[in-house]
């Protein structure tokens, strides 16, 4: 049985991933600095990636992580505005990856990087080849670290022969996304208000994104993860995503439908770093790895609502 470490294991996609992997058959393990306040089905280790390490051969640092046969990285600090604000937290995720590729590097293990729409910027915002992104569209500290972290990786694939698969997620939503305590999200933040009767701010009324399903997005990725392990997709960099903009008051407005309230919406620009308009290119994806979106915006949106009624205060 393959056994595979989740770095980032207690968040969204890593306890989604976590239980999709585990359904494939293989052994799930994860690390990250938190515990999981979702499950305890999947074994994790509390530890800080970021600190600076020196022995990678068993694991990173003094913890022993036994035989692993892929790593999926996930861990990161993941709020774009939150980064500007303190941009040492950008420089943490750089520090993560960089010990997570030195382990792979020095154990040779295959690795999953999950990157971000980020990294195109506002400046190729209608250019989403995976080869238009590069350092120059860089808008913000976080999307600073993920460009970086890609470039170290591709640079370890052509120097260590390290094989990878890098994904370049953009606005995962849906189980496992409300713990709002953790990392603010804009989707259950807006459920929260306009179910608790609060205002809510739209930061672009013009923006539109390419939203994510989690189940979706986890799908992309076990495909990713098999055919890495398998050696029939490797070194190759994907965008994931559903494939369709939408503004981003939409949220709001099936929000609204669902809960049977009219919110109190007000609109102001864009936060600073922020992409405001971004619709991927998925076809590398689907050619490559059979990947085929199945849940719309507003399908999507349903759903979560629908998990947030049940769970949401579970998340305070």
């Amino acid at each position: 049985m393959k056994r595979i470490l989740i770095t980032g294991a207690s968040g969204q996609i890593g306890t989604n991933l976590a239980a999709r992997l585990k359904e494939m058959g293989y052994e799930v393990f994860g690390v990250d600095k938190r515990s999981n306040t979702w499950t305890d089905e999947t074994p994790t280790l509390l530890q800080d990636l970021s600190s600076t390490y020196r022995n990678h051969l068993g694991g990173i640092g003094n913890v022993d992580y036994g035989q692993v046969d892929l790593v999926v990285h996930l861990a990161a600090n993941a709020k774009v505005h939150e980064l500007v604000e303190h941009p040492e937290r950008a420089f943490d995720n750089f520090m993560m990856t960089f010990n997570v590729i030195e382990y792979c590097r020095q154990n040779n293990i295959p690795l999953v990087f999950s990157s971000t729409r980020e990294v195109y910027g506002d400046i190729k915002r209608y250019e989403t080849n995976e080869d238009m992104a590069s350092f120059s569209t860089t808008e913000s500290p976080y999307s600073a670290s993920k460009i970086s972290s890609e470039a170290f990786i591709y640079s370890y694939s052509r120097c260590y022969d390290m094989k990878y698969i890098v994904f370049r997620f953009s606005n995962v939503y849906g189980r496992y996304d409300n713990d709002i305590e953790r990392m603010e999200r804009v989707i259950p933040l807006f459920y929260k208000k306009i179910k608790d009767g609060e205002p809510i701010t739209v930061y672009g009324r013009d923006k539109i994104l390419d939203f994510t399903y989690i189940d979706d997005c986890v799908d992309g990725i076990s495909r990713g993860v098999e055919r890495l392990l398998k050696g029939q997709v490797y070194n190759q960099t994907f965008n994931l995503a559903y494939g369709q903009g939408n503004p981003l008051y939409t949220v709001s407005d099936v929000f609204q439908e669902v809960l049977d309230v009219k919110a109190n919406v007000t609109f102001e620009p864009a936060r600073v770093g922020e992409v405001t308009h971004y619709v991927a290119d998925i076809s590398n994806a689907k050619t490559l790895l059979g990947y085929h979106p199945k849940t719309d915006l507003k399908k999507g949106l349903r759903a979560a609502a629908e998990w947030y009624s049940a769970n949401f205060d579970r998340s305070l």
